[in-house]
């Protein structure tokens, strides 16, 4: 028979493993302590009846310990879920602890009101957005980045193996057909210069087709420039043929005038050196300023390109040229 007064002495006054004392007032950290204290009615070791409530992720239960089943430690607590609704969960616990101490009673009902409480607020927090700490575990990413870098430079070493085989795969250098090769590496090998053949391949036939496209480009121009010079159509230049005229006949004037002056100075010239002798002649003098005038060079005729097809602009290009002063005689004077 269990005897509550003999627990409490040894435990209350002695020795409690879950005990917690302070300066002000001894605590309690067993599981089913309804009000957190170490009291005589808050012990639930030194009390046959005893009743508690506890929560377990998010609902409410009830748990009774009664004298019947003090000789039975693994069945000693009876669960009773309570009700999501808070006033429900009074009604039940009234119901359930009819014939309880009022302390009891009272004090579980204090506890399903606490519980409530920061249930409704851990639901509050978790709407909210707020920002979530994670640790930072420094040796597990030292470890993980070691373990990165060895398997790097393992990977490297596997494919420089493997890219000095292929290699010499490529070069024969084992035969056509070496016979400790794997089929699949050798096909694969295949099938890579075949890829790399047909991209060859795809690149010239594109720059085949770039040229075709040019070349029936320059044929459409060609051929719409030789509709419009059947047509008639024809380039004309910003001055008009009279313009052109009148500058033409100034160019030829000015060309005999001097033609003429050149002439007449010649046969004078010739005249008095055949009525003078030779001793009797003076020494020439040199005239300063006074030179022939060089023939003007006429620009050749262009050749026209054999693509008549192709015609740009028309430029007029205009070429001033210096003509030397040369005294004019009389005769010049009366044909002027």
């Amino acid at each position: 028979m269990q005897s509550d007064d003999v627990i409490w002495s040894v435990i209350g006054h002695e020795f409690c493993s879950y005990k917690v004392k302070t300066v002000t007032q001894n605590f309690c950290r067993n599981e089913y302590n309804v009000t957190g204290l170490c009291t005589r009615q808050s012990c639930p070791l030194a009390n046959s009846r005893y009743a508690t409530v506890r929560e377990k992720e998010g609902v409410l239960y009830l748990y009774m310990k009664t004298i019947e089943r003090a000789h039975t430690p693994s069945k000693m607590w009876e669960k009773i879920e309570l009700s999501k609704d808070y006033s429900k969960a009074l009604e039940q616990i009234d119901k359930e602890l009819i014939y309880w101490p009022n302390f009891t009673i009272h004090k579980c009902k204090q506890r399903v009101t606490k519980i409530t409480q920061y249930l409704i607020k851990m639901r509050r927090i978790k709407l909210r957005q707020e920002p979530k700490l994670v640790g930072v575990k420094k040796k597990l990413d030292r470890r993980e980045a070691t373990r990165e870098r060895k398997a790097l430079s393992a990977a490297h070493l596997e494919k420089s193996i493997e890219k000095e085989l292929i290699e010499r795969l490529k070069s024969k250098a084992y035969g056509d057909a070496p016979l400790n090769v794997n089929e699949s590496v050798w096909q694969t090998i295949l099938d890579r210069e075949k890829s790399v053949k047909e991209k060859v391949l795809d690149a010239g036939v594109e720059l085949d087709m770039e040229d075709d496209e040019t070349d029936g480009e320059e044929e459409e121009e060609e051929e719409m420039e030789e509709d419009w010079d059947a047509e008639g159509g024809e380039f004309v230049s910003d001055f008009s043929g009279d313009e052109d005229g009148d500058l033409d006949d100034d160019l030829s004037d000015l060309e005999d005038v001097v033609d003429e002056g050149l002439g007449a100075e010649e046969s004078e010239d010739d005249q008095s050196d055949d009525d003078s002798s030779p001793e009797d002649r003076p020494p020439p003098k040199t005239t300063l300023g006074k030179r022939k005038a060089k023939p003007t060079m006429k620009a050749p005729p262009r050749k026209k390109s054999d693509k008549s097809g192709r015609r740009g602009p028309r430029v007029e290009v205009e070429i001033e040229r210096e003509v030397e002063s040369v005294p004019l005689t009389r005769s010049a004077l009366a044909n002027w």
